[in-house]
């Protein structure tokens, strides 16, 4: 389960995400209660645009930003996209604590730290490749998420206390500290010890990473699935204030634990998806029909307390099934693409957030907040059908994917009279 903290730069990694991890669900904690009481009267609208404006330059800057991971070193571009987030953070925290911040500079900066992130994340993904090596991607991709996980587990919590007692911006002002231990381990890093794939130069390598998607019909699959489940599932920051606040009445205190016990569930399942040997397609599907469930229980919880239950096997449905569908993906592609494609995943998962998280606040605004996470299991669930009907088109449908190995998505079909070949392999 543990087989990559035995390499030393993805020690150092791991630790300082894990603090760092911490610090960003405290920022987004103290941000969300900065806008539903401080600078709003609870409006859903307004969280949803903040939200959005995070999430939507993965949208706009995915192609360029992939580029960038496969031209550059990865750890470069990450120096500089954690030094730009904590700046941004400690912003927000120094206008909160002097009483200056207003709702628009909120925006502002969630639009820098989207930009940020964009470029960040597809170097951040595609380097955990580069400490490693094909043979523990999977374990690394899983223990990852646990960290991420683990800090989400943990800050949520801290920050609901932290803002009881001493106020939102001293919660944000530890978000900015903790970007400083992330980029303390990437300084100490052995470069020596990296196994950087191909830098990739000359023109044209945009497009050529959007061709490679196009001839890879697993990838699309995949890339479905999450876009329908990153859009319309995965607005817990938005839906859980919802709940808390409007559906509950409860204070800072009990909506920083709701997050907390979700992260339970998506701990287990980040542990469990480092035990994998290699992502499945039906772990996949198992997982997202898990969440379509879980989802409406959440969203039709009676009480406080039922509401909190239902989290856990959200949040271990939901991670099981992103865990599964990045580790697929990296060992889908030639390294040498890894980036590009890898940023265009991202955008798909991602980018969707600014067209659904304004659209979930209107519908919490319009509908009231339980609607705002029924329309994520009806969407899953939709989603989930659809596929399901296409593959039941094909017979004997198979997805491998094994360490070091392309997966295939093979069809065959029963052969009509007359007929001497089985159908060919789909392109890749």
């Amino acid at each position: 389960m543990f087989s990559s903290l035995h390499i030393h730069n993805y020690r150092l990694y791991a630790a300082g995400g894990l603090v760092s991890n911490t610090g960003t669900w405290m920022g987004r904690v103290a941000q969300d209660w900065l806008i539903l009481t401080e600078l709003t009267d609870h409006s859903a609208t307004a969280l949803g645009i903040a939200t959005g404006l995070q999430f939507a330059p993965f949208l706009v800057l995915a192609p360029w930003a992939g580029a960038l991971a496969d031209r550059f070193p990865k750890r470069r571009i990450m120096l500089t996209t954690q030094s730009t987030l904590m700046a941004t953070a400690t912003l927000l925290a120094w206008l909160t604590v002097t009483g200056r911040v207003q709702l628009w500079q909120v925006f502002a900066l969630a639009l820098v730290q989207g930009l940020a992130q964009a470029v960040d994340n597809p170097a951040r993904q595609t380097f955990v490749g580069e400490m490693v090596g094909s043979d523990h991607l999977t374990n690394a991709v899983g223990l990852n998420s646990a960290s991420f996980h683990a800090g989400r587990l943990i800050g949520p919590g801290v920050a609901g206390l932290i803002i009881a007692a001493y106020g939102t911006g001293v919660a944000m002002g530890a978000n900015a500290a903790s970007f400083a231990v992330l980029l303390l381990a990437l300084a100490a890093m052995r470069t020596g010890e990296l196994r950087p794939a191909p830098l990739a130069r000359g023109k044209g390598q945009i497009r050529a990473g959007v061709a490679y998607v196009r001839g890879r019909p697993d990838i699309q699959l995949v890339m479905a699935l999450v876009f329908v489940l990153g859009t319309f599932g995965l607005n817990f920051q938005l839906t859980i204030a919802l709940m808390a606040t409007r559906a509950f009445g409860k204070g800072p205190t009990e909506f920083g634990l709701l997050g907390s016990v979700m992260a339970v569930g998506s701990l287990a399942a980040a542990l469990l998806s480092a035990r994998r040997a290699r992502p499945r397609l039906r772990v996949l599907l198992v997982a997202l029909g898990g969440f379509t469930a879980a989802s409406a229980a959440a969203a039709l919880a009676p009480t406080y307390a039922a509401f909190a239950v239902a989290l856990v096997p959200c949040g271990l449905a939901a991670l099981t099934a992103l865990t599964t569908a990045n580790a697929y993906v990296q060992l889908a592609v030639d390294p040498v693409m890894r980036g590009r494609v890898m940023a265009l995943y991202m955008a798909i998962f991602l980018g969707g957030t600014p067209i659904g998280a304004p659209l979930i606040g209107r519908l919490g605004d319009w509908a009231g907040p339980r609607w705002s996470i029924g329309i994520g299991s009806v969407a899953v669930g939709l989603a989930l059908a659809l596929a399901l009907a296409w593959l039941a088109k094909r017979e004997n449908v198979r997805v491998s994917c094994r360490p070091g190995e392309r997966p295939a998505l093979q069809v065959r079909r029963t052969l009509s009279a007359g007929e001497a070949e089985p159908a060919p392999e789909v392109p890749r």
